[in-house]
């Protein structure tokens, strides 16, 4: 392929040589008026003159024709997997490659794009396009035809941000008409108070469908909550009472619609994040004693505990000739703490507290009402526990878990974590526990006793039960059987982990999900997801897994610590998946809680109708009513303003080359046009010489 052309190298500035032509021109003007000969001659030398310097010359270029690069880019996200569209996709891209590849001069290059790790932002199939062809010509590119089902998210405002002139076409994938059910969240809280309601605000997007109502099921943790029936396009607030710490996963669906193409956006999720408020915690101290204001510190510490603390200085046993009035504060109310207000408080300790004549049996009868129905109560018991005087003998019988024998043990001992305790989130891992004897110090008191119901997590002198915790109800008890935890916190004999065993105890009470002794939890980092089973038991059993498809798998959990079992899997998924095992459910959400991927699936031409037809492509579906896959016929053309018609799409014939040699001959210059020169200037002389002089010869 080679190219003629002409081409000017001028030896003064191109005003500098328009300059000297104009003034060239009016001399021979000026000649020509008064009539003197050879001004045609002149104004040839001074054509050749003027020629001369701007140095013509004959360019010759040697080039090689390329290729003409056409795009086909596959849209491969998720979205693309539902019904017949993965399918349809394959047969496309088989029947271009054989179209394209009867072109001798065109490149076909397949592009895939599909969705990032997260799936939070769609479909980006030109940003794809555009990395793809970063390293081609803007003028090779004969056309983009795209293969997906319409709905891609970034889409060009402008023909002109593609960075080519070409046509763009799509075949659309799917069917005509889809019809597609979701739900649409327009406010969804991420925080909230446990024991308060958030609201949820959603509404139905029916697409293709006739306006009736659509019941909305909403689930928390599992438990199904009142339904809820709008109209679909309005909006419902869905009250949600945030049940505990952590958390709270919830779950919004709508009935399939007949003929959708998937049910994967009828579901919505929303994880409200279970934060307490401050806690309420009621501290009786039986009498006073050293540990007493080792409690009190520790609650105190804690800028989330709203501490109501009363001391009983005086019991009514005690003789002392001193007023009242100069021991007591304030008066103990009784009737407010344990009766009307009792339920206000989110956990209640009695310290050495004894069966004393100050409580009625009233009030112990408040607290066990109080703990069945869903309290926390934590009793640390003196030698008064194993007496007759001691709470066991009591309305709170019926809550404690362990009844004294009578026996004290007034010897030293160190604390040791229990069979079952190195199994219960509470005690196992504390720091010193593992070796023999515990890096702990030595306590010299413990009541003995005989464990009736719950589990004893610490044992204490002669493998005595130290601290037994138990289920009542809907509520918790814990039961230390010794004073003396304080000398922990005082660093005796190098201390113990009182801060870090107390701050459990209270969490475990408080229901906290971490810290129950048989749970299932499931958490998700991408697509990577771990599942744990957490149990007392000696053995786990396996765990059911539901994909959000509705696809269930067997998960064998292996053991990584006493009573944790673990497995770890990528999930091929994104959305809301359930395990179940032993009777317990845990959900967790793998990817965003509502991937932009998913918020609609119904395929469509009328996203990319615009763009399409400012480049002169054309939109069209693969096929109509069925997963039958009609292609149109692809044929080349040269420049035109609409690339495509009923049954065709054209690819735009560029024609570009690659320059591989060039040769230039002069022109103005050499041997020729010097004798040309000469040869006008002498003629133009000898002409003027030839004239008669005053009109002789």
């Amino acid at each position: 392929m080679t190219d003629l052309t002409f081409a000017f190298s001028p030896l003064l500035p191109w005003p500098a040589l328009a300059a000297a032509g104009v003034i060239g021109a009016l001399v021979l003007i000026f000649a020509a008026a008064k009539g003197q000969r050879g001004a045609a001659l002149r104004a040839l030398a001074l054509a050749l003159i003027l020629t001369a310097l701007a140095d013509p010359s004959l360019v010759r270029e040697k080039r090689d024709p390329q290729k003409t690069v056409v795009a086909v880019a596959l849209d491969k996200s998720e979205s693309q997997n539902f019904g017949g569209r993965t399918a349809q996709t394959e047969e496309a891209r088989k029947a271009l490659d054989a179209a394209l590849a009867k072109f001798g001069d065109v490149e076909t290059r397949v592009i895939t794009a599909t969705n990032d790790a997260s799936g939070n932002d769609g479909t980006k199939l030109f940003g794809a396009l555009s990395e793809a062809l970063k390293d081609v010509p803007p003028e090779r590119i004969g056309a983009a035809i795209l293969v997906t089902d319409g709905v891609i998210h970034d889409i060009p405002a402008k023909a002109e941000a593609l960075g080519f002139k070409a046509p763009v076409h799509a075949l659309i994938t799917g069917r005509e008409g889809e019809r597609d059910r979701r739900i649409e969240l327009v406010e969804a809280p991420r925080f909230g108070i446990v024991g308060k309601d958030q609201t949820i605000r959603a509404r139905v997007i029916d697409t293709g469908g006739d306006g009736a109502r659509a019941p909305i099921t909403v689930r928390r943790d599992g438990e199904l909550l009142p339904t809820y029936s709008p109209v679909p396009g309005d909006i419902v607030n869905i009250p949600v009472r945030v049940a505990h710490g952590g958390s709270n996963i919830v779950e919004l669906e709508v009935p399939a619609a007949p003929g959708e193409p998937t049910l994967v956006d009828n579901k919505a999720v929303v994880a409200i994040e279970g934060v307490r408020d401050r806690l309420k915690v009621l501290l009786v101290s039986g009498e006073p004693h050293p540990g007493e204001r080792s409690w009190r510190n520790l609650l105190r510490a804690d800028a989330n505990v709203e501490l109501v603390h009363f001391t009983i200085l005086r019991p009514p046993e005690k003789l002392d000739i001193t007023p009242a009035s100069e021991l007591s504060l304030i008066a103990f109310p009784t009737a407010d703490l344990f009766g009307r207000k009792i339920n206000e408080f989110d956990l209640i300790i009695f310290d050495r507290y004894s069966n004393q004549t100050l409580l009625p049996s009233i009030y112990f009868e408040n607290i066990a009402r109080y703990v069945e129905k869903g309290g926390a109560f934590l009793a640390a018991v003196g030698p008064d526990y194993a007496t007759l005087r001691g709470l066991y003998y009591s309305p709170l019988e019926n809550i404690l878990p362990a009844r004294p024998d009578g026996a004290l043990f007034e010897q030293a001992f160190k604390a040791r974590v229990s069979k079952d305790g190195e199994k219960h989130p509470v005690t196992r891992g504390l720091a010193g526990a593992r070796s023999d004897p515990p890096a702990w110090g030595e306590w010299f008191r413990q009541v003995d006793a005989n464990v009736l119901k719950g589990t004893s997590i610490l044992s204490g002198a002669r493998d005595k039960p130290l601290l037994v915790l138990s289920h009542e109800g809907k509520g918790r008890v814990a039961l230390l059987l010794s004073d003396q935890i304080w000398l922990w916190a005082r660093g005796y004999d190098g201390g113990g982990p009182n801060a870090d065993l107390t701050r459990r105890l209270a969490h475990w009470l408080m229901k906290e999900p971490d810290l129950e002794e048989e749970a299932l939890r499931a958490s998700a980092r991408g697509r990577e997801v771990t599942v744990e089973r957490q149990s007392l038991k000696d053995v786990a059993a396996p765990v059911m897994a539901t994909a959000p498809s509705g696809a269930r798998e067997e998960i064998a959990v292996t053991q990584s610590e006493p009573g944790l079992w673990r497995a770890h899997f990528d999930a091929k998924e994104m959305g809301l998946w359930r395990f179940e095992s032993d009777g317990l459910t845990a959900l967790v959400n793998v990817g965003p809680a509502n991937p932009r991927e998913f918020r609609e699936v119904a395929s469509t031409t009328e996203k990319l109708q615009p763009l399409a037809e400012a480049t002169g492509g054309t939109v069209r579906r693969l096929s109509r009513n069925s997963d039958a896959v009609t292609m149109p016929r692809v044929v080349e053309m040269r420049e035109a303003n609409r690339y495509g018609g009923a049954d065709w799409i054209g690819v735009r014939q560029t024609g570009a080359s690659t320059l591989v040699g060039v040769e230039v001959t002069p022109l103005g210059l050499g041997l020729w046009a010097m004798l040309a020169l000469l040869g006008v200037v002498v003629a133009a002389w000898g002409w003027e010489g030839s004239r008669p002089l005053n009109g002789r010869r």
